[in-house]
């Protein structure tokens, strides 16, 4: 009974230890499964009919199932252009590398605005092109394109070049400030399709980067065999504890 009182102490905080444990390994399941849930639903919202882009009324009720829908929106540009830095490494048109999306303010038919990211700008365009492809269409526009819920920059994140309007996050909040945009902004923007690159072939549409961070099963396994590893090394001192060997000690003869 003395050497079982030993393990008391240890084994309250090895039961703990495992419950957080299990705890975090569980909630990655769950995660993992809403993960799934979210990509399936993303992906039937590409291949979907457009529906119309979420009015004032809809904003507070949008959430990550509202990503990448198809949307549609009729209204006119607003003459001002600010840019989202990025390399387009896979590009579906011509153009591809180091360039910026070009966003530009869109006054919907409703009397509120969105951001309209009109498509990819490569590095090193001549500047009488670079000023044709910054001129966005006049006159009344029904666009489509997919909804992208505005980011929020972390601290990795580079600073905008405000100079440049220049930004490392789909920030459209902030975004719209430097243009000085007012009234009633969308909380997201929309990334037009291919068929809406105009003629000149810039800025090109339909470049959206479709991709979900899914590292969940990977995080499990990890709290999982964390887990398994603290069991093993608790029953390893229990016994330890429980049945030490016996030493041998050497006898000196006079």
């Amino acid at each position: 009974m003395g050497r079982a009182r030993k393990l008391i102490i240890p084994a309250v905080a090895a039961l703990i230890g495992l419950a957080i444990l299990l705890n975090l390994g569980f909630w990655q399941v769950r995660r993992l499964a809403e993960k799934e849930t979210l990509i399936e639903q993303v992906e039937t919202g590409l291949k979907s009919a457009p529906v119309a882009a979420p009015g004032m009324t809809d904003w507070e009720g949008l959430g990550d199932e509202d990503d990448y829908r198809r949307v549609s929106v009729t209204g006119r540009f607003l003459e001002q252009n600010v840019f989202y830095y990025l390399s387009l490494t896979d590009p579906v048109g011509t153009y591809g590398g180091p360039g910026e999306m070009v966003y530009s303010p869109f006054e919907t038919a409703e009397g509120w605005t969105v951001l309209i990211n009109r498509g990819f700008l490569p590095d090193g365009v001549p500047d009488d092109i670079k000023r044709d492809a910054l001129m966005p269409p006049s006159g009344d526009q029904t666009l489509v394109g997919l909804l992208r819920l505005s980011e929020t920059p972390v601290w990795t994140t580079p600073a905008p070049d405000l100079n440049a309007k220049l930004w490392f996050a789909r920030d459209t909040d902030a975004m719209a400030e430097a243009m000085n945009v007012s009234g009633n902004l969308a909380p997201y923007s929309i990334d037009l399709q291919a068929v809406h690159t105009p003629e000149g072939g810039l800025p090109q549409a339909g470049e959206t980067l479709v991709r979900f961070k899914n590292d969940h099963l990977g995080y499990a396994l990890t709290w999982f065999g964390l887990a398994a590893t603290l069991v093993g090394v608790f029953l390893a001192y229990a016994a330890a504890v429980l049945w030490p060997r016996k030493q041998e000690h050497s006898a000196n003869v006079d």
